[in-house]
């Protein structure tokens, strides 16, 4: 899957939920888009879930294909659940920590800061928005960007405290990832044993 940069508003469609973030479009329109979204009541087959949920994950968390595939992959060499150590890869992207952080009011938004060396990790400005965060590292602001309005715009409105396995400090617009986050605190209605089945196949 290439970048998508179409509506967003469609894929939420396609999905049922809000995976992009708060989308009124859901509320107007709860059926899937399309000519025949209204009154096509298709059973999916098991393949079929099983797809839908990776392509949920891989909009959900902004990743590619082959990015995808690659996390896949080290999770299964990794110890632990496979599934759950995927989502806790998938959670532990620089993008996606940014984005948990409150840096950002979107994932889309936080890869934009870190591909334009907005943001530093352990003091190092990284552009790399893949790049995975392990447990002790320091994600910041760079010093130079601190008064950028949509940073402070996004971080004003922000809980820190819904993200136990994070931690915020304000007087220097920076968060230490403490731990891999725990399944059950991770937010996404993603279900992440259909991932690891579909891929089992191939």
């Amino acid at each position: 899957m290439a970048k998508y940069t179409g509506p967003k508003s469609k894929i939420a469609r396609k999905f049922g939920e809000a995976i992009f973030g708060p989308d009124n479009v859901l509320s107007k329109k709860n059926f899937p888009p399309g000519q025949h979204g209204k009154t096509r009541k298709r059973k999916s087959s098991e393949y079929g879930m099983q797809l839908r949920e990776k392509q949920k994950a891989k909009y959900t968390y902004g990743v590619l294909e082959k990015q995808f595939r690659n996390l896949f992959e080290k999770a299964s060499r990794t110890k632990g659940i496979k599934g759950q150590v995927l989502l806790q890869f998938l959670e532990s992207r620089l993008d996606n920590v940014v984005y948990r952080l409150g840096m950002a009011p979107t994932r889309a938004a936080a890869r934009q800061l870190v591909n334009h060396k907005h943001i530093t990790l352990d003091g190092v400005v990284t552009n790399i928005p893949s790049c995975l965060v392990k447990a002790g590292q320091v994600v910041a602001v760079r010093e130079r960007d601190k008064s950028m309005e949509v940073i402070a715009n996004a971080l004003s409105r922000f809980n820190h405290s819904k993200y136990p396995w994070l931690e915020w400090d304000q007087n220097t617009m920076s968060g230490k990832f403490l731990h891999m986050p725990d399944r059950a605190d991770i937010p996404e209605n993603i279900k992440e044993q259909l991932i690891v089945e579909l891929y089992s196949k191939q």
